[in-house]
């Protein structure tokens, strides 16, 4: 139930960040608090309905999140890389389709939250975390973002992962994945995905 509430809660921040304007490392939090606070600006409308507010939402993140590579890993390396580039981009966009989707569908759980911004840290060698915090009426929530830069002449830092209360989303996903794969094709969990 606890993990179920999360995951909720997550689905109400993911819209938060998504790949056109990479970050500099310097500029990772003052943007990410932005971003942050112009969702729960939204988030906070009366006169939008939930499909209103996610569209607009997803306009406001659709930028820091690279869904290419979260599709990648929550696939698996080994499933992903018998794929045509055909088959890994119809995943990867059924991937995202899913995330927004989820993330839209659980917007009628916002009630007020806040989101505090604790800083970046250094993470797994090359990589940064945005530590962050859900300030809810009862309980507090930790909800790091976690950057890689894809470029390796410049600075294009996107997201790869969230952590829920320690728990990855794309960890997540790709278990979901896996245990899909032991039963069917991979054809056949595109069609289910498709579906859901």
């Amino acid at each position: 139930m606890f993990r179920k509430n999360i995951f909720k809660i997550f689905a109400l921040l993911i819209i938060l960040l998504t790949n056109a304007n990479a970050l500099k490392e310097n500029e990772i939090e003052k943007e990410m608090t932005k971003k942050i606070n112009d969702v729960l600006l939204i988030l906070e409308k009366k006169d939008l309905t939930i499909v209103q507010k996610g569209d607009e939402i997803i306009k406001i993140i659709d930028e820091v999140f690279d869904y290419e590579l979260m599709a990648r890993i929550a696939l698996g390396k080994e499933t992903w890389d018998k794929l045509s580039q055909e088959k890994q981009k119809e995943f990867t966009k059924i991937f995202e389709n899913r995330l927004k989707k989820s993330y839209i569908e659980k917007l009628a759980f916002y009630n007020d939250q806040k989101v505090k911004v604790i800083g970046l840290k250094p993470y797994n060698n090359t990589r940064l975390q945005l530590e962050t915090e859900l300030l809810g009426k009862d309980e507090i929530y930790k909800i790091n973002y976690n950057f890689y830069n894809k470029s390796k002449d410049n600075e294009q830092w996107l997201i790869y992962d969230v952590d829920l209360v320690g728990v990855s989303i794309i960890q997540t996903y790709r278990q979901q994945f896996a245990g899909l794969l032991k039963e069917k094709t991979f054809d056949e969990m595109l069609v289910l995905l498709e579906k859901q």
